[in-house]
């Protein structure tokens, strides 16, 4: 009898071929929601997510039949992670499959904020030619803090090495890992020397609001923001005052606190309109992850991790 994978997300088509091809019945659900699962999982074997549902304790227990858990992307906090190895249960991640593109947009948003790229052309489209009002900032000469050196941080640090910039690179779990690209450095470095600080942690407890307004403070000088990791990494509400009071020189997210439009507070609308207006901020829905090419190459790192 054949095995059943439900694929809970969008996927490239090569990872339904693939999976087919290896005898797998594929139940492809990519609007699926928390409860639909829970009421279809009972007999699946495999199951691929992203960043949409959450596989809690309950769902596990449900999951009777489940072997392994491929997780397209990178970072494992929708899933109960120790419980499914308690049960046995094989996980992947698939970060090296979309790090080239993180970094690719990371580097492009950066430019963006710092030579007024979406600006100026905002405003062409109203029929304003301002140049001395665009003036660029180059970013030659510049330091460039990364916090969290992982997958993303290092392809970050690779893609800016032509651009003349002195690249620090601080992670709490894990050192000696100077190299051409980057120095190794501790927060204070960072604190004291950077003009950018782009963040690429996963979201835990220690990292949740860990860009708040005594983070942006403790900076020396006011710098540019940049995040393509967790939107919860960052306090939405402090960016804002950040910019209002100059703590920050720029922000270019590509995550937020709260991704659902429509469920958006007041107060929350409020912040995203100030964000989508102020001439220093640079907004992107969640695509830095999302290539055309990482879409195949996800699929095909998590296949080969769960060795299927």
């Amino acid at each position: 009898m054949s095995k059943q994978v439900i694929i809970t997300a969008k996927v490239h088509e090569y990872l339904i071929n693939e999976l087919q091809a290896k005898g797998f019945v594929v139940d492809y659900r990519p609007s699926i929601t928390y409860d639909e699962l829970m009421a279809s999982i009972h007999g699946a074997s495999g199951l691929i997510v992203t960043t949409r549902i959450k596989v809690d304790k309950a769902m596990l227990d449900r999951a009777s039949q489940l072997e392994w858990i491929g997780r397209l992307g990178s970072g494992m906090e929708l899933i109960d992670t120790a419980y499914a190895t308690q049960k046995g249960i094989r996980l992947a991640s698939s970060p090296e499959g979309n790090r080239d593109t993180v970094g690719e947009q990371a580097v492009g948003m950066l430019v963006m904020l710092m030579h007024n790229l979406l600006k100026s052309s905002l405003e062409l489209r109203q029929g304003i030619w301002e140049r001395d009002g665009n003036r660029a900032w180059e970013l030659g000469g510049r330091t460039v803090g990364i916090i969290g050196y992982g997958h993303t941080g290092g392809a970050f640090a690779q893609r800016l090495r032509g651009f003349g910039v002195k690249i620090l690179a601080y992670d709490k779990y894990k050192t000696g890992f100077s190299d051409e690209f980057v120095q190794e450095a501790s927060l204070e470095d960072l604190y004291r020397e950077a003009d950018i600080v782009s963040l690429h942690l996963p979201l835990t407890d220690e990292t949740r609001h860990l860009a708040n307004m005594a983070f942006f403070r403790s900076f020396h000088k006011p710098v540019y923001l940049l995040n393509t990791s967790r939107g919860k990494v960052v306090k939405t509400a402090d960016v804002v005052a950040a910019l209002e009071n100059g703590a920050l020189a720029g922000a270019a997210l590509d995550v937020l606190e709260n991704e659902k439009l429509e469920t958006f507070s007041e107060t929350e609308k409020a912040e995203f309109q100030y964000l989508l207006a102020h001439p220093r901020a640079v907004i992107t829905p969640h695509i830095a992850g999302y290539s055309h090419e990482a879409s195949i190459k996800m699929a095909k790192v998590t296949l080969e991790k769960l060795g299927l």
